[in-house]
């Protein structure tokens, strides 16, 4: 053997050593990765236990999707809901092998070993197949450091080979349909549908599909709704994709080529979006409903919102809700406008104000300085230090460079407001607008605000008082006293009123301050108390003569209790949330008779003859009274009772609508109680909450749907009722009691229980009483 073969063969043994050692450690390296050394490799058993986190969905009474709760948004489909163009455009665009395969592309794989190891170049990746990127989304990688590329890889074809072992062709497909990321922060074909297109997965359009499917390879680049151009350019590969490899003509990728995206963007965050206080008042029930043993798991565990993929029923109409949120917008936007202008630079929330200094001193930031024992000025410093923030404004969100200080003089300055709708038989909430903005003002107005009710609160007064038999048509002086058992307590009327006598339907109407405490006087503070309990309203009253005028603070919610009695046979409703609790699987965890079981049925809260009096009484204030502008400047012929309610130094506006199969509460004010309207022209009930009920109606009007309710009519009153109701709006004093009544300005205003009370005379005692 010459030299030259000699060393042929030498080299050819070092080439075949150095493949064997390349080899051995490729083995040694995979197996080392197989058995665990780079972390733990799911088995076989936990392949087939799969369980990805799913989003909790919040739907309305109409079965619509209203909001999620999750930490993932995703929910789970079948594959029967997949229509066969989105399995196409998939195919075509990631993995066109897919039904040949066993879950790994060998020649991909390697590839990418090779130029990672051998050239350092990270970028190899690529050619992954469906199953490899399931193995990535329902695992995750790790950060591995150099090569950790390879390491993931081959992690991902260990499992991919599990899972085509395990799975057929249609699981895997369905499996990496519901769990691959979207833009957005989405996860699964559903949610995206759901999201961009405000459309079910099985109803998406070729065009549609293929905009989603495109937007896998980069889900930010390729984001329809931020990058439009960028996604409509790979919509069309992912078309072309299926017209080269025959899932489409050549005339269905035309027309799907000029075919412009066309998103409908539903925003289901926990923050935006559609009722996102009635989404957040839902998930604090569920909190509590969920701990209760009954509502377990089969396996004793309590299920978890955020990752169980419940299916949560509710009372709410996304309809109504989108009219109550848009009249609440129109109006405030312009009521803002207003509020400001009125004020001008004296406005109280300005820096160096007494409310703007006392909001300072509630900050958490002043409190956790003071607390560090800093100085004032180095407190002052501090808050006055800049910073992005966003801003709320009725016109756009913007956001700025500003202090502490900064923002709190602006977000000062805004009111708030709210309403609550709800079916008077039912109790269901059907819209639910806690405040202007969950995202900038998540205090809700309707369950957690207290506020004072002002002369909201008259007709329980009234209604206590016809309940103990005074008769309607009693008449009061409106002339002022002063009670001096109560610190010369003097409560007076807004406004120019005669000084005559009015009957309880006038005062009512009108919201006579005076004969409201006339009233409350007459029956008594305790029995009024009595009533408003008997009416749902379970906040403490204080037992002082000021109830009358609504000096206390009360829950939008309890308003709306209350007030259903006089549509509910004499009784104050539950209001009622949540209807159905479903698992992922549709298996019922809670019915509604479970969540509402039929508890016995209460007591009424009066009689059916007070009922009807009050409805008249309240009638009389839409159509004459105080609401009349519902009548004149809103043109609503709708069968509607209610009342305005307005608090001290213009604070709260209020009112309570009352319709035979809805009743709606709205108020308006400042979240900084030492601020309210400048005049009560601007802040009176009438004129701050009124035209929020009023542009909420007109929009359901307007809507032939709910034709049942725009449309219902009032009980007929009974003809002793009208009867007993027959009588003057007022009443001069005859000539003896001008000549000798008694004229005095002052009294006490001792307790009404403690003096000996008139015999009633039974229920109908005031109809004997008619003169």
């Amino acid at each position: 053997m010459n030299a030259k073969k000699v060393k042929l063969l030498k080299w050819a043994k070092r080439l075949s050593f150095g493949i064997a050692v390349l080899l051995a450690l490729f083995i040694g390296f995979y197996a080392s990765i197989y058995f665990g050394l780079w972390g733990k490799i799911p088995n076989k058993e936990e392949l087939t236990l799969l369980k990805q986190s799913q989003a909790t969905q919040i739907l309305d009474a109409n079965n619509d999707l209203i909001g999620k709760i999750y930490v993932y948004d995703r929910q789970s489909i079948n594959y029967s809901n997949f229509p066969q163009h989105l399995i196409d455009a998939l195919i075509a665009t990631e993995d066109v092998r897919f039904y040949e395969h066993n879950g790994v592309d060998n020649k991909s794989l390697f590839r990418v070993f090779f130029k990672s190891i051998l050239m350092s170049d990270d970028s190899s990746g690529g050619g992954s197949t469906i199953t490899l990127q399931l193995a990535k989304n329902l695992f995750g990688r790790k950060n591995h450091g150099f090569g950790g590329l390879v390491i993931n890889k081959i992690k991902e074809s260990i499992v991919a080979k599990r899972i085509e072992k395990l799975y057929s062709k249609e699981e895997i497909l369905t499996l990496y349909l519901n769990t691959v990321p979207f833009p957005d922060n989405t996860y699964g074909i559903e949610s995206a549908s759901e999201k961009f297109f405000n459309s079910h997965t099985k109803d998406l359009t070729l065009v549609q599909s293929a905009t989603l499917i495109g937007s896998l390879k980069a889900n930010t680049s390729y984001n329809p709704r931020r990058y439009p151009e960028k996604s409509h350019i790979r919509k069309n590969v992912v078309v072309q994709q299926m017209k080269k490899y025959g899932f489409i003509t050549d005339e269905q990728a035309e027309k799907a080529i000029t075919e412009h995206i066309v998103i409908d963007y539903q925003n289901y965050s926990p923050n935006d979006g559609l009722a996102p206080y009635f989404r957040a008042q839902v998930k604090k029930q569920l909190d509590s409903i969920l701990k209760l043993e009954k509502y377990l798991k089969p396996n004793g565990e309590m299920y978890n919102i955020y990752h169980d993929g419940l299916k949560i029923e509710t009372t709410l109409d996304n309809t109504m809700q989108r009219y109550a949120e848009t009249a609440m917008k129109e109006h405030m936007t312009d009521l803002q406008r207003q509020f400001e202008k009125a004020y001008g630079q004296n406005a109280p929330w300005l820096k160096g104000k007494p409310a703007f200094e006392a909001a300072k001193k509630r900050l958490k930031s002043y409190q956790k300085y003071k607390s560090q024992g800093l100085s004032d000025k180095a407190i002052e410093d501090s808050l006055k230090k800049e910073q992005p923030t966003d801003l709320f404004s009725w016109d756009e969100t913007t956001v700025k460079s500003m202090s502490t200080l900064d923002s709190l003089e602006y977000y000062s300055k805004f009111l708030n407001a709210g309403l609550v709708s709800l079916d008077p038989l039912t109790g269901a909430i059907k819209a639910y607008v806690g405040g202007i903005d969950y995202s900038f003002f998540q205090y809700d107005h309707i369950v957690q605000s207290k506020r004072q009710v002002g002369s909201t609160f008259k007709p329980i007064v009234y209604t206590a008082a016809i309940e103990n038999g005074m008769a309607p048509c009693t008449y009061f002086p409106v002339k002022a006293i002063t009670y001096t058992d109560v610190n010369n307590w003097r409560p007076t009327n807004t406004g120019d009123i005669e000084d005559e006598n009015y009957s309880l339907q006038m005062a009512l109407s009108n919201s006579v301050n005076t004969i409201a405490v006339k009233v409350l006087y007459e029956t008594g503070i305790e029995k009024v108390i009595e009533q408003a309990k008997k009416m749902g309203i379970q906040s403490t009253i204080e037992a002082v003569p000021s109830i009358a005028l609504g000096t206390s603070n009360l829950t939008l919610l309890e308003m709306a209790k209350a007030y259903s009695s006089y549509v509910n046979n004499s009784m104050p409703s539950k209001p009622i949330f949540i209807t159905k609790i479903e698992d992922k699987d549709g298996h019922i965890i809670a019915s509604y008779k479970d969540l509402n079981p039929n508890e016995k049925e209460s007591d009424k809260a009066f009689s059916d003859d007070t009922r009807q009096i009050m409805l008249e009484f309240m009638k009389a204030t839409i159509n004459e009274g105080t609401a009349s502008r519902l009548r004149s400047t809103y043109e609503l012929k709708n069968a509607i009772a209610g009342k305005t309610g307005t608090t001290q130094e213009n604070k709260d506006g209020w009112f309570v609508g009352i319709m035979p199969k809805l009743i709606t509460v709205t108020w308006v004010g400042n979240d900084n109680q030492q601020i309210g309207f400048s005049t009560t022209s601007m802040g009176q009930g009438a004129n701050s909450a009124l035209p929020i009920f009023a542009k909420y109606l007109q929009k359901l009007n307007a809507d032939p749907k709910y034709k049942s309710i725009t449309s219902a009519s009032f009980e007929t009153t009974s003809q002793e009722v009208l009867d007993a109701l027959d009588c003057n709006a007022t009443k001069a004093d005859g000539f003896f009691k001008r000549l000798f009544g008694n004229h005095k300005d002052e009294q006490k205003f001792e307790k009404k229980e403690k003096r000996k009370e008139k015999k009633k005379g039974g229920i109908f005692g005031w109809l004997k009483k008619k003169d």
